[in-house]
């Protein structure tokens, strides 16, 4: 994948980096080479991005023609709404006020180099707002009024950068077109770019140490280039055509920033943000599958003026349930009046909605994995021991979760496989995990969870191998069907 920087005057970059070639706006736009290329990079470097400018242009047409630019033209739109950068930096401004504490001027500009500024005080502010706004050179103007407020962020014409800052650019461009994501030896062997979304530190990821391994070959063995990335490579999702997350997804969280970013961008992503969105929220689920006459658990949307109403709705013991809740976690069964109204009283401090639920006791769920409408994989997860759930996070190490067996999808009942994926295609046409509870011949849904486990030694038992590469060629052929659309 070549690698161009895009100047007004080629005279504006006079840095020589390996493997990147410089190309003035014009030719860009209008040379056929550059027209029917296929695969690129490009480093909008324009004096300028107003609208229906050259550098606008440049950003609008890579877009079109599948290559990737920075900044892509929904950056250059983000970059004029004063609105949209006050909301999207409110995330940051612990680090805002932190970096800034020290000055005693009400005014403070702040210059940032492909996501790096001359003073290392300045490092982590100028990383952040490069992850949020991701053009190659920025200009932030803070002002101070009781607390420091970024009241503009714009791009620096690459001519305007002062001639005492271009030794440190072009050691910060160097450094950033170095790293090893940019080998061209190794690009030029791929046909696309994978990022799987991981985290090291997570003590049950939704898939173990064997597992990514394997995704990683399926990835290689389909020609992508695959790099595991952590939250700290925010910045770089428009170096990628797709994006995985194998970490726990939430919405409060960074993983579903990482998908709503990647989807901005392009990107194929799996999970993609309205599927982490949907089902995430067990409130949501509950009134779309009841909604679709899918059968779920007896359940009610519990609230303030209503939850004097739990026992006689759904009996004791039931099951409360965050709106959230995952993995077990923020789920409670109560068996007495006292505990409910404990539990309600804690939980609606939080949220006004809750979920309750009949209690369906049942010795495993069905998980039937999904992916493009169509049955993946089948399980069988047997509570854990002495626990009313598969997860039992109070239980010792070894108790926390129950058996497992993968089942070949004849030994499932129809009924169940069909229930699942009728609540799975209700979502949408990504990878999903459905729960399952089977009783007296009939299946009942209790959740679609958008990230499912896919763990060596368990849901690959029966697929092997076969299971990874048939999700990496889903992700390969959304990005085939994806550049089809696209003008040459």
């Amino acid at each position: 994948m070549r690698k161009l920087v895009v100047v007004n005057n080629p005279k504006d970059w006079d840095l020589d980096v390996e493997d990147v070639e410089v190309v003035d706006a014009q030719r860009y736009l209008t040379d056929p080479a550059y027209i029917e290329l296929k695969s690129a990079r490009i480093f909008n470097l324009c004096r300028s991005y107003k609208y229906q400018s050259s550098g606008y242009y440049v950003s609008l047409l890579a877009e079109a023609r599948g290559h990737r630019a920075i900044p892509n033209v929904t950056t250059i739109q983000d970059l004029k709404s004063q609105t949209i950068v006050r909301a999207i930096t409110d995330e940051i401004n612990e680090t805002i006020q932190k970096s800034l504490a020290k000055l005693k001027s009400k005014n403070f500009t702040l210059s940032i180099y492909f996501g790096q500024n001359v003073a290392k005080q300045y490092d982590k502010l100028s990383k952040q707002l490069h992850d949020l706004f991701q053009a190659p050179l920025l200009r932030a103007q803070f002002v101070y009024n009781k607390e420091w407020v970024l009241e503009s962020i714009n791009p620096i014409p690459v001519n305007e950068v002062p001639e005492h800052h271009l030794k440190d650019l072009f050691r910060f461009a160097k450094a950033y077109f170095a790293r090893n994501r940019f080998s061209s030896i190794r690009m030029n062997k791929k046909i696309y770019d994978l990022a799987i979304l991981v985290n090291p530190a997570d003590s049950d990821p939704p898939s173990n140490d064997k597992a990514i391994q394997n995704f990683v070959e399926a990835a290689e063995s389909l020609g992508f280039y695959t790099e595991l990335i952590t939250k700290e490579d925010y910045r770089r999702l428009s170096e990628f055509d797709a994006l995985f997350i194998r970490e726990t997804t939430s919405v409060n969280h960074h993983t579903y920033r990482f998908a709503r970013r990647a989807y901005a961008e392009g990107l194929v992503v799996i999970d993609d943000p309205v599927s982490i969105l949907r089902c995430t929220n067990k409130v949501y689920l509950a009134e779309l599958l009841t909604k679709a006459k899918v059968p779920i658990p007896k359940s009610m949307i519990i609230h303030r003026d209503n939850c004097c109403k739990v026992v006689e709705e759904l009996g004791l013991p039931c099951v409360l349930k965050k709106p959230d809740s995952s993995f077990s976690q923020g789920v409670v069964k109560v068996k007495t009046s006292d505990e409910l109204e404990d539990q309600l009283k804690e939980m609606l401090s939080e949220s006004d909605l809750i979920i309750g639920q009949e209690f369906k006791p049942t010795d495993f769920d069905w998980r039937i994995g999904v992916l493009d409408k169509q049955p993946l994989y089948a399980c069988k997860y047997f509570m854990a021991k002495d626990h009313w759930q598969i997860y039992n996070w109070e239980g010792k190490k070894k108790d926390i979760t129950g058996n497992f067996e993968t089942v070949p999808f004849e030994q499932v009942p129809f009924f169940v496989l069909h229930t699942a994926l009728k609540a799975a295609n209700l979502i949408g046409d990504g990878l999903y995990g459905v729960d399952v509870k089977e009783i007296n011949g009939k299946a009942y849904v209790i959740e679609v969870n958008d990230n499912p486990n896919i763990d060596h030694g368990v849901e690959d038992r029966i697929l092997k191998k076969s299971l990874y590469l048939t999700i990496l060629k889903s992700i390969k052929r959304r990005i085939d069907n994806q550049k089809k659309f696209i003008l040459p």
